[in-house]
């Protein structure tokens, strides 16, 4: 494009380059167009102030031999002084805008929104909305990494994966019926809950101390729930990852779906020491283990890190912290073999 402008001849790739060209030129001069046709193969556009001093127009039409998209008329620089009359653009939507900050989201997909106006406004030099710009971030997320419902549907087809890849691995999906007007929909399932744990990871299980720490985080982004991982720890002090599961909250029924599992695949060995934070829900899922998780096949401690911050919290003595920390983790005998790593739970 010599001097930024169009001309006759000039050939695009496709309807939506062609479309993303002229919005670019509108916005970087500061005027507006209205449509006039917009069909699958042709786009005609002419200046908002066409007949009122300007005679910009442009039409752009398929050229299904070239297999492109052709500007077929123009009628040169916009002869309008229009100019920016406002923070924003009208042709700045958030598709514009989606495709010029998809190499900030592809480096940083927690971008704040803010850093996406800031960006906008150096790029294009307009201030737009909140909204606009929140949009707009959704919009290069899906181009960058996908979009959310088809990123769930195919959630079973990546876990059938992962079984044929490690045959071993074990996989747990629990779906709900869908609902409309009391009646359940055929063949429409909604992903409620999914346990996973990899072969290697099992395997590595067996060689670490006889000790699990379980702990859940929340999920964010469009669809919320938790994380609820398993891990445990070699003898060089390295923490191996051992299961995870995606859970609709911390909730008693969640936890118990997640260690009945833990304890069904994975830990499956007697006298092992689970260690957690003081979240009733845990509780709860360990009283319904039906003895699983509880003595003597399992003992229950809390985490000392979650106590120590629960002391300071309420105490806010620092230095008396580090001494119920220390107190915690000190090594004490009972005359049994699994002394050093299991001790009742303590309300």
């Amino acid at each position: 494009m010599e001097d930024g402008e169009f001309s006759v001849g000039m050939e695009f790739g496709s309807r939506e380059s062609v479309i993303s060209a002229i919005k670019s030129y509108t916005i970087s001069r500061g005027v507006d167009y209205t449509v006039y046709e917009s069909e699958p193969q042709t786009f005609y556009a002419k200046c908002k102030g066409y007949g009122a001093g300007c005679d910009w127009l442009i039409r752009a039409s398929l050229i299904r031999k070239k297999a492109c998209w052709e500007i077929r008329r123009y009628n040169g620089k916009h002869t309008c002084t229009m100019g920016t009359i406002s923070q924003d653009h009208a042709k700045l939507d958030s598709d514009t805008i989606a495709d010029a900050i998809r190499p900030l989201v592809e480096a940083d997909h927690s971008i704040k929104v803010k850093s996406v106006i800031a960006e906008v406004q150096g790029r294009f030099n307009y201030t737009v909305s909140y909204r606009k710009a929140w949009l707009a971030k959704q919009k290069a997320v899906v181009k960058v990494f996908g979009d959310w419902e088809v990123s769930y549907q195919t959630l079973p087809v990546w876990l059938k994966a992962m079984t044929v890849k490690m045959p071993r691995s074990r996989v747990q999906i629990k779906t709900l019926p869908v609902y409309r007007e009391s009646e359940e929909v055929q063949g429409v399932r909604v992903l409620h809950c999914v346990f996973g744990s990899f072969y290697s990871s099992i395997v590595a299980s067996r060689h670490c101390k006889p000790l699990v720490q379980v702990d859940g985080s929340h999920l964010y982004e469009k669809y919320k729930g938790s994380l609820l991982v398993a891990v445990a720890q070699d003898g060089n002090q390295n923490i191996v990852p051992i299961a995870f599961a995606i859970v609709e909250g911390e909730t008693a029924d969640a936890w118990e779906f997640f260690l009945t599992n833990l304890r069904r695949y994975v830990v499956t060995i007697d006298g092992v020491g689970i260690i957690s934070d003081r979240h009733t829900t845990i509780d709860a899922a360990i009283a319904r283990s039906n003895g699983a998780w509880s003595p003597p096949r399992a003992w229950h401690m809390y985490c000392i890190s979650h106590i120590g911050s629960n002391f300071l919290r309420r105490f806010k003595a620092p230095y008396l912290r580090k001494l119920v920390v220390n107190t915690g983790i000190s090594t004490c005998y009972y005359g049994s073999i699994h002394s050093k790593f299991v001790a009742p739970t303590y309300n």
